[in-house]
C-alpha cells in the first residue's frame, strides 16, 4: 500500500502549484480550456498517462471546464502517485 501524505506535504505542494486545492481528502484542479473539444482532448491526453501510470484521476467534463480529482482510493487520501500524476497534468495543460 502507498504511503499517505502528511498535511505538511500537502499544503508544501499546493503552495508550489497553486492551481491545485486540496478538498476531502484529494487534489482537486478545474480546467477550462477554449472549446469542449479541446478540454475532451486533454481527457484523453490524460487518459493515456493515468493508463501509464496505473493511477487513474476522477474526471468530471463540463462543457468546456474539466475538474481532476486526485487521490489514492486504496490508500485513502493522497499519495505521491497524486503528486506525480497532477504535474503529469500541468505539463499537459500548459502544453
Amino acid at each position: 500500500m502507498r504511503q499517505l501524505l502528511d498535511a505538511e506535504q500537502i499544503t508544501a505542494f499546493c503552495r508550489d502549484q497553486a492551481v491545485w486545492r486540496y478538498e476531502d481528502s484529494s487534489l482537486v484542479r478545474a480546467i477550462t480550456l477554449p472549446t469542449f473539444l479541446e478540454g475532451i482532448a486533454l481527457v484523453g491526453a490524460v487518459a493515456l498517462v493515468a493508463e501509464e501510470l496505473d493511477h487513474h484521476p476522477d474526471i468530471d467534463i463540463r462543457w468546456r471546464t474539466v475538474t481532476f480529482r486526485l487521490s489514492t482510493h486504496s490508500a485513502g487520501g493522497v499519495t505521491e502517485l497524486d503528486l506525480n500524476l497532477a504535474r503529469r497534468i500541468d505539463a499537459l495543460a500548459c502544453g
